[in-house]
């Protein structure tokens, strides 16, 4: 009989892995055997296409089944460099193999050996065939050689290879003992594969097929999930008792606005008036839940502030938590200055503020003579007690999973909750991913916001669009550059990757010639001497991030290349020009997001999408930009275009996949409308049956959602 092991082990426990190795796996997240398991290809390399020399590919890499012609020649050059070359034949031509800094290839290849290569072929200045640090395997006669090869994202002491033999060995050793979640009746209604399927194809698949196969049940799996997690959060909140407000007339506070509120923000207003104040089960407040949902500028910000007002006139203290302490300052600035002369006192409470002031702040949040307190994750410190919170508020809520927003409400479970997001979604998946929350739409911009002109270029127009940057930072406005990704090496050409134009199926990667920040960046600076530029990116620490976005808040950087870490960002008045290379790999709704960061102040701007992308679609959808400025239009078009999988981009750091405090690893590569609908509706079906998930055959699916629903008190 075998014995189950248990898939919470530490990653230790496997053979090869030991406390170095396993500290470098955790950059990663893998930090336990289900981890490894768990962590997906981002792509796969078809290195089954094999062509002959021949017919050699200089724009992508390509397969070559080739023999040996002559043993290694290893030299050392400038720099203390090795180059290793040899030849290598098929029976259409010949190559040169070259290799850097490799040494130990003398001892792989010897004459005569066949190997398969696969790598980008090109043309050294004799004009001779090179492939330089290809890929390789043994060929042999009779054995196999899988046809797609996994690709994972690295770090630094982790090869592709180490890595791919560690979640072999994993799967070998772990996988019988893994349950399905998913009730064998339910399993076999959906005509899904089993977890064990599904995990070794996702990994080693033998074709195209059983990816797809693979992934839709993986994909299925994290969607139901969310989808239970959302609905049990909507299930055990709808018996919470709130505080109970006071009636009040906002007119002291909207009198001191320089502007009159759109219809919109008088709306979500009232709706926060009647959760608090009006509304009455059994003759007491519930707990209001309400999100505000609407574009970058839209007002939301007031709206909250409107709710702070009535807990004040209430006797009660606000708290508002936002990501970053750029974000936090910005909002404290803003406080102050809309609540002074009402007499609201605001504290700042962020993580750089010496342990001096925190104590001062700790003691006025305990006494009450903060009324509102503004911060980042130091609210959640237990070092101190409210004296009376009866509001919180989440600022760019996406960045909070439910885990991390339940931390104050556990505190103070009476206080009532309103969340804010700046990503418009459509009316059809907003109760899906807010099933917990009410929803309040703000879709209708203030009036005098001036529309950000948007143009849709080639690489023909390269020269002009670096002039017109120039430009632009020399009648003082200020530039966003964003990159679809970090580093040169990031996304492979030839790699197979699930694509946006595909419907989910496997297929060539698109775009080549990827901008990347890294490079870019230094290019910039060559082109456009005496500006400042700097980079900014998801790989830098948290300090070093801040440290390029208050130079750029404060007008001391005049440009940032950055990916789409810039999505929640800060109010930069300035800033009238948005370029986005490669703009063919963003969804619309990306897109809307990275336009809304320009076009804040006075200043007329700018939004410039840079694409060689033929694909009609693609140039279909690039086209919706320049004529499309509503961002709930825009989300709908993107749901009818690309599906639902684009909300859930786990790309970015501006998505929805933590909005449930959820990340989704696979569910984001599809674009399957009816997938996701399944996955909702059966999730809603299963809570309705079984609200708790007590019944024995929901019992794993209960364990799946437990740390997400159930468990808060792990706060990444």
């Amino acid at each position: 009989m075998s014995i189950l092991k248990n898939l919470q082990e530490p990653v230790v426990k496997l053979s090869g892995v030991g406390k170095s190795r396993a500290e470098k796996l955790a950059k990663l997240g893998i930090h336990t055997i289900r981890d490894l398991i768990y962590y997906f290809p981002r792509a796969y390399e078809n290195r089954g296409d094999v062509r002959l020399l021949g017919a050699y590919d200089t724009e992508r890499p390509r397969s070559y089944v080739l023999t040996v012609a002559n043993e290694v020649n290893s030299v050392m050059i400038k720099r203390g460099m090795t180059v290793s070359k040899f030849r290598a034949f098929d029976d259409s031509g010949s190559c040169e193999i070259v290799f850097f800094n490799s040494p130990f290839v003398k001892d792989i290849f010897h004459t005569g050996a066949t190997f398969r290569f696969y790598g980008k072929a090109s043309f050294a200045k004799n004009r001779r065939l090179v492939l330089t640090a290809p890929k390789y395997e043994p060929y042999i006669e009779g054995v196999l050689l899988n046809d797609f090869v996994p690709v994972y994202s690295l770090t630094e002491g982790i090869s592709s290879k180490m890595l791919e033999n560690l979640i072999k060995t994993a799967l070998e050793e772990y996988l019988p003992s893994l349950i399905d979640p998913l009730p064998e009746d339910l399993r076999l209604k959906k005509s899904l594969p089993t977890i064990h399927y599904a995990l070794r194809n996702i990994h080693f698949p033998k074709d195209t097929a059983s990816i797809i196969t693979a992934g839709r049940r993986l994909a299925f799996d994290e969607m139901l999930c969310f989808g239970l997690g959302i609905a049990v959060s909507a299930g055990k909140r709808t018996h919470g008792t709130g505080v109970s407000f006071n009636k009040c007339s906002l007119e002291p506070l909207t009198s001191l606005l320089p502007y009159e509120l759109t219809n919109a923000q008088k709306n979500a207003i009232n709706d926060i008036y009647r959760d608090t104040v009006i509304k009455k089960v059994d003759g007491k407040t519930p707990n209001m839940a309400r999100i505000l949902i609407g574009d970058v500028g839209s007002g939301k910000t007031i709206c909250a502030a409107a709710a702070m007002y009535i807990a004040y006139k209430s006797g009660y203290q606000s708290a508002i938590m936002v990501p970053t302490e750029i974000l936090a300052n910005q909002h404290f600035d803003d406080l102050t200055e809309l609540f002074a002369p009402l007499g609201i006192n605001v504290r700042l409470l962020t993580g750089s503020v010496t342990q001096s002031k925190k104590k001062k702040i700790y003691e006025e949040i305990e006494d009450g003579t903060a009324d509102v307190i503004v911060g980042t994750h130091a609210l959640l410190s237990d070092k101190f007690t409210f004296k009376k919170l009866g509001l919180i508020v989440t600022d760019e809520q996406h960045r909070f999973g439910v885990a991390q927003r339940a931390v104050l409400k556990d505190r103070e479970s009476e206080a009532h909750m309103l969340v804010m997001s700046a990503t418009p979604i459509p009316r059809t998946l907003a109760l899906a991913v807010y099933g917990d929350l009410d929803i309040s739409r703000i879709d209708e911009m203030p009036k005098g916001r001036m529309r950000v002109d948007t143009y849709l270029v080639d690489e023909g127009y390269r020269l002009r669009l670096q002039e017109f940057i120039r430009k632009q930072v020399l009648n003082g406005g200020q530039c966003y550059v964003v990159c679809p990704s970090i580093a040169p090496d990031d996304i492979s050409d030839g790699e197979f990757v699930f694509d946006e134009y595909a419907d989910a199926k496997m297929v060539d990667g698109v775009s080549l010639n990827l901008k990347n920040v890294i490079e870019y960046t230094e290019e910039l600076k060559k082109s456009l001497p005496n500006i400042e530029i700097q980079a900014l990116h998801g790989r830098m620490k948290s300090s070093e991030k801040e440290a390029v976005i208050s130079s750029f808040v404060s007008g001391s950087t005049k440009v940032i290349v950055s990916t789409t870490v810039i999505e929640v960002g800060v109010n930069v008045p300035n800033a009238s020009l948005m370029v986005i290379e490669n703009a063919e790999r963003f969804g619309l709704s990306q897109l809307h997001q990275l336009r809304g960061r320009v076009g804040r102040g006075n200043r007329k701007s700018y939004c410039v999408l840079v694409s060689d992308a033929k694909n009609e679609k693609a140039r279909a959808r690039l086209e919706v930009m320049q004529s499309t400025y509503d961002g709930f239009e825009i989300a709908e078009q993107d749901l009818m275009q690309r599906g639902p999988g684009e909300f859930f981009s786990s790309k970015a750091d501006n998505n929805l996949r933590q909005s449930g405090g959820f990340e989704f690893k696979i569910a984001s590569t599809y674009s399957d409308n009816d997938l996701f609908t399944d996955a909702f509706a059966t999730a809603k079906e299963i809570v309705e049956r079984d609200p708790g998930l007590m019944l024995p055959e929901h019992r794993r699916l209960y364990e799946e959602i437990s740390s997400i629903v159930f468990n808060t008190s792990t706060i990444s």
